[in-house]
């Protein structure tokens, strides 16, 4: 027998380990009532974080304005647009095709009568590979998002992105293991999660900061797999968003974050051969029982 020229030759009990390096970043900043100032504000964070290296940039939850679904307003569903045609989608498209860079995108969405929190995600190129629409919408003082957003109809998505197989859960998602563990076991390397989060009205002494990373940071362990959270800040009318975007690597420690108030782009790289060979010697998804689990889709 014979080895092509092209592969590598080793010694026995020497190691081959092939590499693909990706650099991932989260945005966090403020947005106030001005759209197109909310848009320039990502697009010149966008470029900060291309200058950063990265390859694959989060901005937060519907960014495009103020988080609308404190209240149930109906001339906020004004706001909503299709898919199709959406400016601020093709103004992003533009944007990642310069910058050679992944931007998945959030939007309100508006599909003939029907509403939804939604994001397109958009590859390097410039391509729209697709849209997913939220699937857990929450109810509740200050996040009244059923009044807004019908639960979404797409299921859960990764994508084949140019850097790698990415999932994306928004915001209320980001709570469900189920949610993550579908992603990483359609292929996910990395989870994206854009959120609008912070202090509850009716409860003001109440501070889920930690609760909602360690719920992102479980997610790291249990599926073996860097998480990438992106939050606005920001007073909106006494509902005051905490900030602490953060990016996890698959151990599920904290290898970048942000503060309460910090506006800025963080950074982290990782290996996704690495990260595959870890999530396979750890042996979760070897070891699954799937006939064990019927409960879990009871309602």
């Amino acid at each position: 027998w014979c080895i092509p020229l092209h592969y590598p030759t080793t010694t026995f009990g020497e190691k081959i380990m092939s590499s693909q390096k990706v650099t991932v970043a989260a945005l966090q900043t403020s947005f106030g009532l001005d759209k197109e100032k909310n848009i320039a504000k990502v697009t010149k964070m966008l470029e900060e974080a291309a200058a950063k290296g990265a390859q694959i940039a989060l901005p937060s939850e519907l960014f495009e304005g103020p988080y609308f679904c404190k209240q149930e307003r109906d001339e906020f569903f004004a706001w909503a647009q299709p898919a199709e045609g959406h400016p601020t989608i093709a103004h992003f498209q533009k944007l990642a095709q310069k910058l050679k860079m992944v931007i998945p995108v959030s939007f309100f969405e508006r599909d003939n009568q029907a509403y939804y929190n939604s994001l397109a995600m958009i590859d390097a190129d410039g391509t729209n590979l697709g849209i997913y629409r939220k699937s857990h919408i929450p109810d509740g003082p200050g996040y009244e998002e059923k009044f807004y957003f019908r639960p979404g109809n797409t299921g859960f998505k990764v994508w084949k992105t140019k850097y790698g197989t990415v999932g994306v859960g928004i915001c209320w998602d980001q709570w469900f293991p189920e949610c993550a563990r579908a992603m990483a076991l359609m292929g996910a390397d990395i989870l994206f999660y854009p959120t609008a989060i912070g202090t509850e009205p009716e409860t003001p002494d109440l501070d889920t900061k930690d609760l909602w990373q360690r719920a992102m940071i479980g997610h790291s362990v249990s599926n073996v797999i860097p998480v990438v959270a992106a939050n606005r800040i920001g007073n909106e009318e006494g509902q005051i968003f905490y900030g602490h975007s953060f990016i996890s690597n698959q151990r599920g420690d904290k290898v970048a974050e942000l503060g309460r108030t910090d506006e800025g782009v963080i950074t982290a790289s990782f290996d996704l051969e690495e990260v595959r060979r870890n999530r396979a010697s750890f042996g979760f998804f070897r070891d699954r029982r799937p006939q064990l689990y019927s409960s879990l889709v009871e309602p």
